[in-house]
Formats: structure tokens, C-alpha cells, sequence
């Protein structure tokens, strides 16, 4: 009987599952593969890496359980007669070896043993695409759990979900069949199916699936919320009338609290400080710069009057963190851009853009729905924004004393003081009539809070309630921006209006970049650099998914002209298009001009300041790496190897 052989194997046979030293792998690995010398240490660290990791889990090198972690091909398992060990064309590049083969082709170039292979259905499946996505869309679990003894062999890894996986989802659908019911039986036919507020529940459960879908493509999962939105709407799904007019109008006000909170908790007060003139010349502006293009489309081309083109302007030209922040979170991870602060820059700028956006909206729509006098609108701007301010500030400072930092609920009660506090703000200042004071409440209320905290000890982005918004941010997401693809009818779009606000917003974009790279002068950032920054700025999503269907519901409810629903029409489908240009377009750049554009550093510095440090790395992301060193690494010498070897 031909006994099977480990890849830790030297001369003797040795069992699997006895113990070795992890130093043998390596050096299989390393004989076998043909490593060059400069991979030959991220190789060992990658192996000890996994070793270690299989030990946690109690597996043992097993060679199938790190077999299954990662996958290569090489052309050095290819004998002088093709294929593996002469099975197969001569040249042949066949699929990825697996343990087994890797331990035959070591003992056929050293002892000669034989030993026995595997069956290869397993390694046909792990090379199909089929595997790899699935693979893409469920990583295994790790940590203690229990599961039924059949469940790997019914439902094998990634094919299938896990077991913790699939009884997550049925207590989700049995929490929502349970709220569904008590709903049914207080509110009768519209919690029906068929009924208004099941279509609308069913709308934001198919934008969440649609925003799934598209973040395994790697786009932005906004845009496939927005296209369910859109998709409901056109074949006739959902209809939403009064009462539920105001319903969507109250939720779409929450998501928006929601986004402002976040944005004000990521700013930095230090690097505020710092960086002020920096950061309000690039965010300021080229947002003016750019909301001038727009408006200026809008007069001369649509025949808006002004107060309604500078509306539009003041919306369209709002950056969206939504977009960025991903895309900026794995360049900062790769070490892209970190040293020069380029991350904390742009989530700055973004910040101040979404600021002034949403103040320039609130005086100017107070200025066209207001029925007061033209001195009181003339002064209702300046006191928006005293208001704003005065409110945040005075909500802040509340939050540093109450409740007191050691009490043992001082998150929970942070948390909904801060929601709460946002909440009060913009349906106060809705009422008051001061529609610019409101948001600008509640990126200063978060602003002043994350400085008192800070000082208290608590990180900038990095602290529970930032993290509580986070996910209130995952459930209003697909609320905000399927609510909003509902306002798009293609039936009723004129193809030369799409047209010509396409060019205008291609335009208004274009005249950002530029400007951008001017005002980045004296900002010590090189032209690559500037180049990203402009890449960065261009990306629109939640403000305009926020602020775009205002307009056309005030209208709408006042029984405003047909000229002013023209108006807010278009306003509404320049926005919406706005992000079907540039979230997918700009997601896409970020990515491919990041490791291009911005300085790799290659130490693994501190994060900066301002900046969230990400999930904590396991040893299942390190895997092994072919690509040679960069030319400005200096060869590793015999020091460098005996320090990484005692670390």
C-alpha cells in the first residue's frame, strides 16, 4: 500500500497530522515553486501565517485544510514531458496542484517515494468561476458555533451558506413576519400585499438586495438601489399617493440626519485646525465654481429663473462620502496616500461640501416657498446659519457633561441624544420656517460632540456611537435612495432634455477638476496627487438622493404651476443622473488611478489623524505573493531577516 506523504515530509515518512517545524513548508514550497530571492520571506511569513492559523483552529496542517485557503498555478510542476509528472501536452499549463501534488513533485526531485493522489473533482470545482464567486460572496466563519452534523456535507463551503448564516436570515424573515403581523392587525389593508406600505416595505427589501448585487460587481451598491427604485416604479410595482406622501417625505428627512451625523463625526478637530485654510479653499471653492456651471445651464438652457437655478446648482455640487470613503479605505489599507494625509483631506473637503450644499438649499428653498415679506427672506439666510451653528455648539457642549463619562449607559444615551438631537433640529427648523438652519444644526451638534468626546478619550470615528450610525446608515441606505428612484418616470423624460443636463453636468465636472488642481496649489501635494483629489471631488450620491425630490413634493403639495413642476422636475432628474454618472464612473477611477496617482508608504505607520483605522487583519488575509519587490525596497540583508525571524 502506497503511503501518503505530507508536505512537511524530509527523508522518513511522517504522518499529517504530527507536528513540524514551520520552517519546512517554506522551504518545500520555496524548492518546488522556483520563489525568486526577494519573494522567498513574504512566502515564509504567508506560510507561517496559515500554519498558525490552522493550529488555532485545531486542524494541524492539515494539508487539505491549507490547500483549501489559497490557490496558485506554476508552471514549475510541469515535467520535461508536459503536464504534471508527464500527464498532458508538453507546455501545458494545467490547473492548481494541490497539497498532494506538491508533495509528489518535492519527493520525485529528492527521494523518489511514491505515494498516493487524491481525487480531483474537488480541485476542478475550486478552478470553475462559479466557485470563485461564491467564494466572493461567503467567507467562512470563524469563531466557536455549532452546527448539525450533516450540514458540510449537504451544504459544502462556499457553495452554500454556512448554517449561523442561514439561521440569521430565518430570524430575519421571522422578525419581519412577526412585525408584519402586529401591523396587519393595527392598520388593516395597507399592511396587506397589494397595500401601500407593503409596497413600500417590499421596495426598500429589494433596494438592499440590488445594492448586494452590485457591490459583489465592485459598484457602488447606491447605484443598484437607485435602479430598483427607478425599476419599481416603471413597471408599475408602486404607487405612492397620500398618506404615505408624507410618511416617504419623513423617512427620507431621517436618512439625511443620519448621513449629516456621520459626516460631522468624521471630522477631525485637530486636523480642522490645521488644515483649515486648506480644507475650506478646496472645498469651498470649487463647489461654487461648480454650482455656478450648473446654474448657469439651467438658466440659459431650461429657462429656470435664477433662485431656481442656483437651487439646483447648490445640490448638484455636494461630494458624496458614500462613494469616496470605500474606495479611499482600500487605498489607505494598501498604505496608499497616508503619508501626506490624503484620506483625512478628502472626507474633509466632502464634510465642508455637504455643509454648504445643504445650507445653500435651506435658505434658497425658504426663499422660493416662502409667503413672508422680502425683508424676512432677506434675513432668514444670516440666521439660518447663526441658528445652526448656536444650536450644534450649544448641544455639544450639553453632550460633554450629560450623561457623565463613567456612567455604565453613557453610550446608549449618547447615542440617542445625538439622534434625537438631529431629529429636533431639522423638523424644528422645518417649522420655524428656517429650513438652513436644521442640517447646519446637525453637522455642528456632531462636529462639537466628537471634539468633547475626543478630549475625553474617545477616537474620532472610532468610538460606539460612530459606529451605532453606521448602521442606522445600513438600514435607511436603500430607504433613501429607492425612495428616490421612484421619482424618475422614463415615460415622461424628454430625450433632448436628458441630453442637454447631461452636457451641462459633464461640463460643471469637468470645470471642478480643474479648479481643483488650482486651489491645490500650496496644499504640498505633487500634480498626481492633485489629479486624485480632483478624481475624488466629482463623485455625487446621498446629498442629491436627499435634497432632489424636496422640491417637487413642496410643489406638489402647495399646487404649484405647471411651469414650477416643470422646474423641480428637471431639478430631480439632474440629480438622479448626476449619480448614475459619476458613483459608478467615479468608484471605478479611484480604483484604478489610486495605486498610480498617490505615494505607497512603506512602513506600516500609525493611521493618521482623522482617519478609521479599518476591521483588524487576520491571518487569513495573508496569502502568498508572487509580485516582485518594489525597486526603491532595499534587498533584504542578513539583519532583516534575523529580526523578522525573532518577531
Amino acid at each position: 500500500m502506497t503511503k501518503s506523504l505530507s508536505p512537511h515530509s524530509g527523508d522518513n515518512d511522517v504522518s499529517p497530522e504530527s507536528p513540524q517545524p514551520r520552517e519546512t513548508m517554506a522551504s518545500v514550497l520555496q524548492a518546488t515553486l522556483g520563489v525568486p530571492e526577494e519573494t522567498k520571506r513574504r512566502v515564509s511569513i504567508s506560510l507561517d501565517a496559515i500554519q498558525a492559523d490552522e493550529q488555532k483552529h485545531g486542524d494541524h496542517s492539515s494539508p487539505n485544510s491549507i490547500n483549501s485557503r489559497y490557490q496558485y498555478t506554476n508552471p514549475s510542476f510541469t515535467s520535461s514531458e508536459g503536464g504534471i509528472n508527464g500527464s498532458g501536452p508538453p507546455g501545458a499549463f494545467h490547473k492548481r496542484p494541490s497539497w498532494a501534488d506538491l508533495g509528489k513533485s518535492c519527493m520525485h526531485n529528492s527521494s523518489r517515494k511514491s505515494y498516493s493522489l487524491d481525487d480531483t473533482d474537488n480541485e476542478k470545482q475550486e478552478d470553475s468561476c462559479w466557485f470563485w464567486f461564491c467564494l466572493k460572496c461567503r467567507q467562512k466563519e470563524v469563531g466557536p458555533g455549532w452546527e448539525p452534523w450533516f450540514w458540510t456535507s449537504v451544504c459544502p463551503h462556499p457553495f452554500c451558506p454556512s448554517y449561523r448564516h442561514v439561521a440569521r436570515v430565518v430570524s430575519h424573515f421571522i422578525l419581519g413576519f412577526l412585525l408584519w403581523g402586529i401591523l396587519y392587525t393595527l392598520m388593516g389593508h395597507d399592511v396587506a400585499p397589494g397595500g401601500q406600505l407593503f409596497n413600500i416595505a417590499l421596495l426598500c427589501i429589494s433596494a438592499n438586495f440590488g445594492g448586494w448585487v452590485f457591490r459583489m460587481l465592485t459598484i457602488p451598491p447606491l447605484v443598484g438601489m437607485l435602479l430598483v427604485g427607478m425599476l419599481y416604479q416603471n413597471i408599475g410595482l408602486i404607487d405612492i399617493h397620500p398618506p404615505y406622501v408624507k410618511v416617504v417625505a419623513t423617512f427620507r428627512k431621517i436618512a439625511l440626519v443620519v448621513l449629516l451625523t456621520r459626516a460631522g463625526l468624521d471630522l477631525d478637530p485637530s486636523v480642522m485646525h490645521k488644515l483649515c485654510g486648506t480644507i475650506l479653499r478646496i472645498g469651498l471653492v470649487p463647489w461654487i465654481v461648480e454650482a455656478a456651471c450648473v446654474s448657469c445651464g439651467a438658466y440659459w438652457i431650461f429657462g429656470m429663473p435664477w433662485l431656481w437655478a442656483t437651487l439646483f446648482g447648490s445640490v448638484v455640487a455636494a461630494v458624496s462620502p458614500a462613494v469616496v470613503v470605500p474606495a479611499l479605505l482600500k487605498l489607505r489599507g494598501k498604505g496608499y496616500g497616508i503619508a501626506k494625509g490624503i484620506p483625512t483631506l478628502i472626507i474633509a473637503v466632502s464634510g465642508i461640501d455637504d455643509a454648504a450644499s445643504v445650507v445653500a438649499f435651506g435658505i434658497l428653498y425658504n426663499a422660493i416657498f416662502s409667503e413672508e415679506s422680502f425683508t424676512y427672506t432677506l434675513l432668514v439666510g444670516p440666521i439660518s446659519i447663526i441658528g445652526g451653528i448656536g444650536f450644534g455648539t450649544m448641544w455639544g457642549l450639553l453632550s460633554k457633561y450629560i450623561p457623565e463619562k463613567e456612567d455604565p449607559y453613557v453610550v446608549p444615551i449618547r447615542i440617542l441624544t445625538l439622534l434625537g438631537g438631529g431629529l429636533i433640529a431639522v423638523f424644528g427648523s422645518e417649522y420655524l420656517g428656517m429650513e438652513g438652519a436644521g442640517p447646519l444644526g446637525v453637522i455642528a451638534a456632531a462636529f462639537m460632540c466628537s471634539l468633547f468626546w475626543s478630549k475625553q478619550g474617545w477616537e474620532v470615528g472610532e468610538n460606539p456611537v460612530s459606529t451605532a450610525f453606521e448602521i442606522f446608515w445600513m438600514i435607511f441606505e436603500p430607504i433613501l435612495f429607492g425612495l428616490t428612484g421612484t421619482q424618475i418616470k422614463i415615460n415622461e423624460m424628454n430625450p433632448q432634455d436628458t441630453t442637454m443636463l447631461g452636457a451641462i453636468l459633464l461640463g460643471s465636472i469637468v470645470a471642478r477638476m480643474l479648479i481643483t488642481l488650482i486651489v491645490c496649489i500650496g496644499a504640498k501635494l505633487n500634480t498626481k496627487e492633485k489629479i486624485f483629489t480632483g478624481f475624488a471631488c466629482m463623485t455625487k450620491a446621498s446629498v442629491q438622493a436627499a435634497l432632489a425630490p424636496v422640491a417637487l413634493e413642496t410643489v406638489r403639495k402647495m399646487q404649484g404651476s405647471d411651469m414650477e413642476v416643470e422646474f423641480a422636475r428637471t431639478m430631480s432628474l439632474g440629480c438622479i443622473l448626476s449619480i448614475l454618472m459619476t458613483a459608478p464612473l467615479g468608484a471605478l477611477i479611484l480604483a484604478m488611478t489610486g495605486t498610480r496617482l498617490l505615494t505607497k508608504t512603506k512602513a506600516s505607520p500609525a493611521p493618521p489623524q482623522g482617519w478609521r483605522r479599518g476591521a483588524r487583519p487576520s491571518l487569513r488575509d495573508i496569502t502568498i505573493t508572487d509580485e516582485p519587490m518594489d525597486e526603491e525596497d532595499p534587498e533584504p540583508g542578513p539583519d532583516s531577516e534575523r529580526k523578522e525571524e525573532s518577531s
